[in-house]
């Protein structure tokens, strides 16, 4: 979008925010995990589970312990700290403000006493993340300044995340209930969770058809709908076999490739 918009592509800076993003994400994930591990919402050593979803396994399986996955995670975090920084430095405090924002609510998502992610926020707050966090502060690194478009597109990996996060709750619905994890699934129920997805999905794909018909954005954006047909199906299986996690997993495994 900052290209469209005639601003020079500055590669060095677009490949730190992509680091950047990644080793923030790997940093939520492996907290995520420790966490949810102690709270005993990832099931146990030899319990089936949906292959997409329930925690990576590793820590319920004893291939690492948890102290080396917060080390890891630490290191994650503090790379994240360093590439902000010269972004800060490089671009403006918009950054400091965005990159602050998304690697607090990272590290609060699951750790004590925010755990907004065991609160029924997580959702809400994965959206704002992964949508207009990271678009307008990518926007931002190239631009030095602010859009509505960047704004707007962001909707749609936004959503998108939305629907990834809720598909992968209700196979969790259970052991999410037993460690006290009160997502929005959670608290409301499988059934109201296939309605939050169905919508996540139904925004993604309305403000992308409607941005790129509108020329708000450009109409190459059009191309994402390749995917509608798959985010049906998706939706589809996910609906059957709404009551049997393993059933569900090809649902999870559709909502991966849209999202990708």
């Amino acid at each position: 979008i900052a290209w469209a918009h005639g601003y020079p592509i500055r590669l060095f800076h677009f490949v730190l925010v992509v680091i950047g993003v990644t080793v923030n994400h790997f940093g939520l994930n492996l907290v995520d995990d420790v966490l949810d591990y102690r709270h005993a919402v990832d099931l146990q050593k030899g319990e089936e589970k949906n292959f997409f979803t329930g925690g990576s396994g590793v820590l319920p399986e004893g291939l690492l312990k948890d102290t080396q996955m917060l080390k890891a995670a630490a290191l994650f975090f503090s790379m994240t700290v360093i590439i902000g920084v010269y972004l800060t430095y490089t671009s403006g405090w918009p950054v400091l403000v965005l990159g602050l924002f998304g690697m607090l609510s990272s590290i609060f998502y699951t750790v004590p006493p925010v755990r907004f992610g065991y609160r029924g926020f997580g959702e809400l707050g994965l959206l704002v993340n992964f949508g207009p966090v990271i678009v307008l502060g990518s926007y931002y690194v190239q631009a030095q300044t602010l859009a509505l478009e960047p704004l707007i597109a962001s909707l749609v990996p936004g959503f998108m995340m939305w629907s990834m996060i809720i598909i992968n709750e209700i196979p969790d619905f259970e052991t999410d209930r037993r460690g006290g994890k009160w997502n929005l699934v959670a608290r409301f129920g499988r059934q109201t969770g296939a309605v939050l997805y169905g919508a996540g999905l139904a925004i993604a794909y309305a403000v992308l058809t409607i941005a790129g018909f509108a020329r708000v954005l450009s109409p190459f954006v059009l191309l994402g709908l390749v995917s509608l047909p798959l985010a049906v199906k998706s939706f589809v299986v996910m609906k059957r076999h709404l009551m049997d996690p393993l059933a569900m997993a090809p649902a999870n495994l559709a909502m991966i490739k849209v999202h990708g």
